[in-house]
């Protein structure tokens, strides 16, 4: 997949398991032609806080946190940074959860575990490039 821009693209990955985190990154660091940039947390009030910084281009959140869970994650990282395109990575498989997150705006619910590094890099620039063409149309529909 290649950058278009040549620039790495700012990852916010909000993961509190270790482990997950690091696997995530390894994962993306397969990902050819693009180059990462990332800054992790493990607390849903230090995302929010880095969002509220700016530049960020896409958020891998989980949605079980220390001090926050489920769909509220989702909901209050959205509220922060609307124009920031979210993937919801979650070690729970449930469509329910995964189609209400997408109605809400998230760009993709994707499964830990059941990823791989095409597969993830592929989504993250698809989040990328729709989260990009809605804020055009936007711009386009009220200048």
């Amino acid at each position: 997949m290649k950058n278009m821009t040549d620039k790495p693209i700012k990852v916010l990955l909000v993961e509190d398991n270790p482990g997950d985190a690091r696997l995530i990154e390894e994962l993306l660091s397969e990902v050819r032609g693009t180059t990462f940039d990332f800054v992790c947390v493990d607390r849903l009030a230090t995302g929010l806080a880095r969002l509220a910084a700016g530049g960020i281009d896409l958020t891998l959140l989980d949605l079980g946190l220390p001090d926050s869970s489920g769909l509220d994650t989702f909901i209050s990282a959205y509220a922060q940074s609307p124009q920031v395109p979210i993937i919801v990575l979650s070690g729970l498989d449930d469509e329910a959860l995964a189609v209400d997150s997408v109605r809400r705006g998230a760009q993709d619910y994707m499964v830990k575990g059941q990823v791989d590094s095409n597969l993830l890099g592929r989504a993250m620039h698809y989040a990328i490039e729709r989260k990009h063409a809605s804020l055009c149309t936007i711009l386009v529909r009220n200048p």
